[in-house]
């Protein structure tokens, strides 16, 4: 096996969304789901654009292994990409070929991952259902915080008006002052690639500050019908309970009766988003668990998968 960086070219852009690909569709059929259809076109490009983000962003924190020149003609085998965000280390992909899991190439790769983010006292992975993943985080040192999908067909005439203004937009400093309260790092260049592809509100009142990423026009929707796709929060950062439940009930009012949701990430700790989402008439399903260093429960911060 050999690892490399992950570089910028069409060739390992490609060769790690395949395995990702490949991989979550091994870990879907292993744990009885239905299978997902093939990427779009347009969903080629997102995860193209989102790797190549963190691969120029982070370079030392994006590592593909390969398989030795010859039996395997330099084969992928697994893709690890990591970020690093002042005080804030955050996983965003780790994944194995399924013909390669169990040979030790996963725990090469998440060491490089993890040594990228040694200076980093802080520490975020949105961990899948898989057990050997949850394993890996907890024995690299992460606290294992059990979290919730929030998905279905969203009633938005179930939810009253937000308890106050909410603004489209926001001011870049504002976003990463939040982060700083709330997370203890700014996500940095991360905001204007989200902006690339998803609706930002903001609510900025006397103590109550937060912002929250949606992405209304997902590319998983088929170009037939554009609004088949599922809306799909891309990440909540709030100062306060109130004004990550204002920020939720007005993205969700926004979205058209009868439209697929998904947020991510949820845990115990966030009832404010139970309560919105299930009065929404969305329903919660096992999500895998968000894994934690340096960190407290969230109370108004539900990561995203990717930019954490």
């Amino acid at each position: 096996m050999i690892l490399r960086p992950l570089r910028d070219t069409a060739d390992d852009l490609h060769a790690a969304r395949q395995v990702a690909t490949e991989a979550f569709a091994a870990l879907g059929a292993a744990l009885g789901d239905p299978p997902e259809p093939p990427p779009t076109p347009a969903e080629v490009d997102r995860i193209d654009a989102l790797n190549r983000h963190f691969v120029r962003h982070d370079p030392e924190g994006c590592w593909i292994a390969e398989a030795e020149r010859g039996g395997g003609g330099g084969q992928a085998l697994g893709v690890a990409v990591a970020s690093r965000r002042e005080a804030v280390w955050g996983l965003s992909l780790l994944v194995v070929a399924p013909g390669a899991q169990g040979t030790g190439v996963g725990r090469a790769l998440l060491q490089r991952a993890l040594e990228y983010g040694q200076s980093c006292p802080r520490g975020v992975i949105s961990g899948s259902r898989d057990p050997r993943a949850a394993r890996a985080y907890w024995g690299a040192g992460f606290a294992l915080h059990p979290a919730m999908r929030l998905q279905g067909a969203v009633d938005p005439a179930r939810l009253d008006a937000p308890d106050g203004p909410v603004t489209e937009g926001g001011d870049p400093e504002f976003l990463d002052a939040v982060d700083r309260k709330v997370r203890g790092g700014a996500h940095g260049p991360d905001h204007a690639q989200l902006l690339r592809d998803c609706r930002l509100l903001t609510v900025d009142a006397p103590g109550h500050q937060g912002y929250c990423f949606i992405d209304m026009s997902p590319s998983s929707a088929s170009e037939a019908e554009p609004e088949s796709g599922a809306v799909e929060l891309m990440g909540l950062c709030a100062t306060t309970e109130t004004a990550a439940a204002r920020l939720l009930t007005a993205a969700l009012r926004d979205v058209p009766a009868g439209r697929k949701v998904k947020i991510p990430n949820v845990t115990a700790e966030q009832r404010w988003a139970v309560d919105v989402a299930l009065t929404a008439r969305l329903q919660p399903v096992p999500g895998g668990y968000l894994c934690l260093r340096g960190m407290a429960p969230p109370v108004g911060f539900v990561p995203s998968g990717q930019y954490l």
